[in-house]
């Protein structure tokens, strides 16, 4: 998956604590998707004005594509943008990388399939119409719409 990123917007650094290395010295595989969680999550909150007092997220599905390993000493991003926007779900794309001498290389890309939840009434609800119109007017022009 080749990511453009000029496509995104946000972006935010994500530290690598020595907890998240496996024992060869690598990220751990499993560590990424807290690495996509703290990025979503600060996208949400700054960028989009998330109300989490009204309406929660959860995770439907999520992918990630491994291209190069992220070791202690590396100092990381992530860029998030919302791809997909359909009645209570919407995609999420996530992009890792890494800083270097020659500036930002991609080492992880990922998509996670998130649904509008309802808490207290323990099941999905559509997305609300404020966070809505937010994520549409952030990440347009190539968010796709779905209005089903």
């Amino acid at each position: 998956m080749a990511e453009k990123l000029s496509l995104y917007r946000y972006k935010t650094d994500i530290p690598i604590r020595f907890s998240d290395l496996d024992a060869y010295g690598h990220v751990n595989n499993a560590v990424y998707l807290t690495y996509f969680e703290i990025a979503r999550t600060s996208y949400w909150t700054e960028a989009i004005g998330w109300d989490w007092n009204k309406t929660g997220v959860i995770l439907g599905r999520s992918e990630i594509n491994y291209l190069k390993p992220l070791t202690l000493n590396d100092k990381i991003s992530c860029y998030v943008r919302t791809t997909r926007i359909g009645n209570s779900s919407f995609d999420v794309m996530h992009v890792l990388v890494k800083h270097t001498e020659n500036g930002e290389e991609i080492c992880t890309t990922g998509k996670t399939v998130c649904i509008s939840y309802d808490y207290p009434a323990n099941k999905s609800t559509p997305i609300p119409r404020t966070e809505r119109q937010r994520m549409i007017e952030y990440d347009e022009p190539p968010l796709i719409l779905n209005t089903n």
